[in-house]
């Protein structure tokens, strides 16, 4: 069975949304490293979802109407060219394999497309990327449109697609949730493996290094993101990503790291101390953060709104950190003056998918009163589920807990009855973290 079969449904699926409308994408071009080199390439995550194609510069036009079709503009077949480069499609290759109903050269798209989009002008609807949302994509193909139809106000008038493709990815089929769960094994597996080898003396960026050779050895070529590897008082920077301090006796070690196959990403957070034993306490605030995490997780079942895991979250973060004396207030006032922040400051969620922040709305659209309620989770969404607490040197607070910053963070799939951690095999009870760190040659 062809696996581009269901690139090819989401189009029709879109073709259906779209009436007699007609959508433009474009995808990524390379993008120079330094003066000879370019970085290596990968597809705008839009334009991947409607076709899989993963050479740069490629076009499509997805057409509704009396003639539904879809039609990609690619690089021409140039054997000199692939001589240095490596195998290119070619147009007639791209429809036969990628599923497309026509195909033609990158080289003859002004003079192609013109002519599709008059049929489509001044009476039905163009769709495309807006510039403003983050996409490699918008902007290209604002700017070929405006070529096209020699209309400047053209790019006012397109239709926003992102919409439409936002809610299409948001829930993911089963062959998207198979992928995810692969990528999840192998984050996990990188993270295990990180823990075996992690003691005093190691810098972080062996511990990173270590981690991405593990990616690589299991199928996943790179990171869905710059790892985190932070010890000690470094885990109280979010998005720290030096990873260049040497890993001391007594700190924790928070590793942040998640990697992408075939484009989907999984994102995984563990911390455990760097010489296998928590002190009492690093145990009291990781057990704190741990009990957050598993109430967050049992608020993702169908039907809850999106924003029911963090506010669970904040009531075991909160609740132990008062018990703990860090927070001195009452639960009225730190709620009322959202004190808690101070020590977790981000939210508990986000979508997960083709990007680590993935496409999809958080709240509702507006109502007509200006108010906005949090979407509610369906079968098949995927998210992460990942608080934290994060404590820098503070006089208000007992030295013990100074330099402590611990995170945990699961890839969770909503099911039909609740929920499944595709990243369960990365360990996060205390007692498992402290028989495995550090223990590769047992």
């Amino acid at each position: 069975m062809n696996k581009y079969i269901e690139f090819q449904n989401r189009r029709k699926n879109l073709i259906d949304i779209l009436g007699d409308g007609i959508a433009i994408i474009s995808n990524s071009d390379e993008s120079s490293r330094n003066r000879d080199c370019e970085y290596p390439f990968r597809s705008d995550s839009y334009f991947h979802y409607l076709s899989g194609f993963p050479e740069p510069e490629a076009v499509i036009l997805i057409l509704g109407g009396n003639q539904p079709r879809s039609v990609i503009f690619c690089k021409p077949k140039e054997e000199s060219k692939e001589i240095w480069n490596g195998y290119i499609y070619g147009p007639e290759e791209a429809a036969k394999q990628f599923l497309f109903d026509e195909s033609y050269s990158l080289d003859d798209i002004d003079k192609i497309a013109p002519k599709i989009l008059r049929n489509y002008i001044p009476n039905k609807n163009i769709y495309c990327i807006p510039t403003k949302i983050p996409s490699n994509c918008g902007l290209k193909t604002n700017v070929n449109i405006q070529n096209w139809l020699s209309k400047k106000s053209v790019v006012n008038e397109c239709c926003d697609l992102s919409k439409i493709l936002d809610n299409m990815r948001r829930l993911k089929s089963e062959g998207e949730i198979n992928i995810m769960q692969e990528s999840a094994n192998i984050a996990a597996q990188a993270h295990i493996h990180a823990m075996s080898i992690t003691k005093p003396g190691k810098y972080e960026y062996q511990i990173e290094g270590e981690i991405l050779n593990q990616f690589m050895q299991n199928g996943a070529r790179y990171p869905a993101y710059s790892s985190i590897v932070a010890s000690g008082i470094n885990a109280c920077t979010l998005h720290y990503i030096e990873n260049n301090s040497i890993l001391n006796d007594g700190d924790l070690l928070l590793i942040d790291a998640g990697c992408e196959l075939e484009s989907y990403a999984s994102d995984i957070t563990r911390t455990y101390p760097v010489n296998g034993k928590f002190s009492s306490a690093q145990k009291d605030i990781y057990q704190v953060v741990l009990n957050a995490q598993k109430e967050a997780i049992n608020k993702v079942i169908p039907g809850n709104y999106f924003d029911a895991p963090h506010n669970a979250a904040i009531e075991q973060i909160v609740n132990g950190l008062i018990d703990l004396k860090i927070l001195k207030a009452s639960r009225d006032e730190v709620f009322e003056k959202e004190l808690y922040k101070e020590f977790f400051m981000h939210r508990t969620s986000h979508w997960l998918g083709l990007d680590v922040h993935d496409a999809g709305q958080y709240f509702e659209d507006p109502t007509e009163d200006g108010k906005s309620k949090p979407v509610k989770f369906e079968e098949n969404n995927v998210l992460t589920v990942e608080p934290g607490c994060y404590i820098k040197p503070n006089s208000n607070v007992p030295k013990e807990f100074w330099g402590i910053g611990i995170r945990i963070e699961d890839d969770v799939l909503v099911t039909s009855s609740g929920s499944k951690v595709l990243s369960e095999n990365a360990p996060k009870e205390i007692e498992d973290l402290e028989g495995m760190v550090g223990n590769l040659n047992e």
